[in-house]
């Protein structure tokens, strides 16, 4: 009787977290489906200027692959590029002023803000300086992106289009990481969805929602909503700043979009499960707002919905609880599916769909190792810097 009990206990568990995956195919804004790219978007007769800041902290590296592709933009109107050299070690603002000899394009300065101030996180102190400087070119619009991205020759050209066209105070594109190692390939397209689950973009789009988020490789803002919003000192604390920054924007009264791009591309390499796990975990608790309650509901929820159902269907099936098996079997096969279109948007295999419970599993670790490093007061760490104060943005609605 006892273990009939238990069986019963676990169908129901395996009801329950099919029952959470079909709410989510339905009623979570459509979140897998990944057709939501650039809105519609006309050229205006007037190509407003801009001005494009880019934060950079030790990014020597990287800069050959992205800064030029910056300066060689195809935009009509006036543009020019302001890169704030964070505190680099590594000669970052050096090598920014040669590439900029050496290939030419949009007119571009480098200067320094100096060590950030008590309650300032690093990148959005350097934010704070370049639009500072751009302010003086007054431009329409700031084009927020960071060191690591690359932009196709149009993709100014889209921004601004896009912006004008659908009257909105921000678009962003979250950009395509890169997916070249095995463990990229295992992690990097389930961040993207996880992300798209969490602020499905449908929502993010609509005026009425409340749902915001914006990905900080690719923001392009109106500088008058920047002004209403307090741009970035409202959010100067903010780890998570990009999801900040939307926020702020919306809730002075903006209209924002978000989307994937087609023509924006991360460079920046994670070949290793360490580079993805400290990617992750450096922000994960300060999402959570540092709350151990929202920690122990996001494992909780976690568990029940990735893990459950492939536990559910094999162990299901060899104690013969033919009811576990088949909700927890439905149940990853639903998980499978919605996964499915950003594997083809990364243009990744399909047999890493079934994977998903193992990835979410990864994801669940590094979120509570988010935890203990805080709890040790380590924090959120980036590059030299440790972050312990948290995220004071308010909750998604």
């Amino acid at each position: 009787m006892g273990q009939t009990a238990r069986v019963s206990a676990f169908a129901w568990t395996a009801a329950g977290s099919l029952a959470a995956w079909l709410w989510l195919l339905l009623c979570q804004g459509f979140f897998w489906r990944t057709d939501v790219r650039l809105p519609r978007r006309a050229e205006p007769d007037d190509w407003p200027a801009v001005c494009v800041v880019v934060p950079a902290r030790d990014e020597a590296a990287v800069l050959p692959a992205s800064l030029p592709s910056l300066l060689a933009q195809d935009y009509p109107g006036r543009a020019e590029v302001f890169l704030v050299d964070d505190g680099s070690s590594d000669g970052t603002g050096e090598v920014a002023r040669e590439l900029a000899r050496r290939h030419g394009g949009l007119p571009m300065t480098v200067d320094s803000p100096g060590e950030p101030p008590a309650g300032w996180t690093g990148k959005l102190w350097a934010v704070r300086h370049g639009i500072g400087l751009a302010r003086a070119r007054g431009p329409e619009y700031l084009l927020l992106t960071d060191a690591d991205i690359a932009h196709a020759p149009g993709s100014l050209r889209e921004l601004v289009a896009a912006a004008r066209t659908g009257g909105f105070d921000a678009v962003s594109q979250m950009a395509r990481l890169r997916v070249e190692s095995g463990w990229e390939r295992l992690v990097v397209p389930a961040f993207v969805y996880f992300f798209a689950q969490l602020y499905p973009f449908r929502r993010i789009g609509k005026k009425a929602a409340r749902t915001a988020a914006a990905a900080g490789g690719c923001v392009l803002l109106r500088t008058e909503a920047a002004e209403q919003a307090r741009i970035p000192d409202a959010i100067r604390h903010a780890v998570i700043d990009d999801v900040a920054l939307a926020r702020a924007v919306k809730r002075g009264g903006g209209h924002i979009w978000l989307g994937l791009a087609e023509r924006v591309d991360s460079v920046r390499p994670y070949p290793r499960l360490r580079d993805l796990w400290s990617m992750v975990s450096r922000s994960a608790y300060a999402q959570l707002r540092h709350n151990p309650a929202l920690l122990a509901g996001t494992v909780a929820g976690l568990a029940l919905v990735y893990l459950v159902p492939p536990v559910a269907l094999i162990a299901g099936a060899a104690v013969g609880d033919r009811a576990a098996a088949v909700a927890g079997g439905l149940a990853w096969l639903v998980m499978t599916g919605t996964y499915v279109p950003m594997l083809r948007y990364y243009r990744q295999p399909l047999w890493l769909a079934p994977l998903l419970p193992f990835t979410a599993f990864l994801y669940l670790l590094m979120t509570v190792d988010s935890a203990v490093q805080h709890y040790r007061g380590r924090g959120a760490a980036w590059k030299g810097r440790t972050y312990t104060r948290p995220d004071a943005v308010p909750d998604e609605g």
